[in-house]
């Protein structure tokens, strides 16, 4: 299933919770089973199975373009960050590939939805791009094992890590938050796709354009560290509940590793894509 937050056009201040029959497709209603996303996850297997039912009625759909898409779950508990997870991107570091994953964070303000404008930070002059495929997790997770992580899975989502270099970089006294969790920093959508409809999270091509030029272009069979790992790695120090969010690292490509160096400005459109998910299109 593909979940979505989305608002009518003719309604635009009543956020509603659906299903997207196909990306860009129409959407089903949902919101007499729950609220929101966060919600329905927390039903479990008893709210997929009353969706399932509900969807094999036939039931009414409205036409993809009457709705606009919001963030596809917000509300939750952690949105943590893992760096250097992509054998191209430590590669034009030219970095050692890291032993463990490193972890970072945003915040769950940060999230804003797939067509969202993300406003310039008039404190930074180094605004970049990085897409990532965004784990949705399911069920609380704590001390998970790797071989046993997979079941803590909800879906995935796409995700654009909007990163101010300036200040992850050389501000903040090497602490990264600063440079990363700025106002609208996580764009993510366009829908959280069950992992079920996910055949292989170690195998989906993922790009990042700006104004329709390519900048990004890999898979993520470049993890470092897989999913699996990064969510038992995760679940090892920070008890992770569902809904939380797991952004897994993005590959070559950011601008501020391009020689000149590359950055947003004002006006640049960035579409970040996963295979099998879907885009997030932002305006600076």
């Amino acid at each position: 299933m593909r979940l979505v937050q989305f608002v009518q056009k003719s309604s635009p201040n009543y956020l509603q919770f659906g299903v997207e029959l196909d990306d860009g497709g129409n959407v089903v209603d949902l919101s007499h089973i729950a609220p929101n996303t966060l919600n329905f996850i927390r039903g479990g297997e008893y709210a997929i199975d009353v969706a399932k039912s509900y969807l094999k009625t036939s039931p009414p759909s409205l036409y993809g373009a009457d709705v606009e898409l919001d963030a596809p779950i917000n509300g939750m508990d952690k949105v943590i960050c893992i760096g250097m997870n992509y054998k191209d991107h430590v590669e034009e570091l030219g970095a050692q590939m890291p032993k463990e994953p490193l972890v970072f964070n945003k915040f769950p303000s940060c999230i804003v939805g797939p067509s969202a404008d993300v406003p310039y930070p008039k404190i930074t002059e180094e605004l970049d791009w990085e897409v990532e495929l965004c784990v949705v997790i399911g069920k609380k997770a704590s001390n998970v094992d790797q071989s046993e992580a997979m079941d803590y899975v909800y879906g995935f989502t796409t995700a654009h890590d909007v990163s101010a270099r300036d200040w992850q970089l050389r501000r903040n006294g090497g602490q990264w938050l600063a440079g990363k969790a700025m106002d609208s920093f996580a764009p993510i959508g366009p829908a959280v796709v069950t992992k079920e409809d996910i055949l292989d999270p170690h195998n989906l091509n993922l790009s990042c354009m700006v104004n329709g030029e390519v900048k990004q272009n890999s898979n993520t069979r470049n993890f470092v560290f897989g999913v699996d790992f990064v969510v038992s790695w995760v679940s090892q120090f920070s008890t992770l509940l569902p809904g939380d969010i797991i952004l897994t690292g993005t590959p070559g490509g950011v601008g501020t590793n391009m020689k000149p160096k590359q950055f947003l400005k004002v006006g640049d459109v960035v579409e970040c894509r996963v295979e099998g998910i879907g885009s997030v299109i932002n305006k600076i």
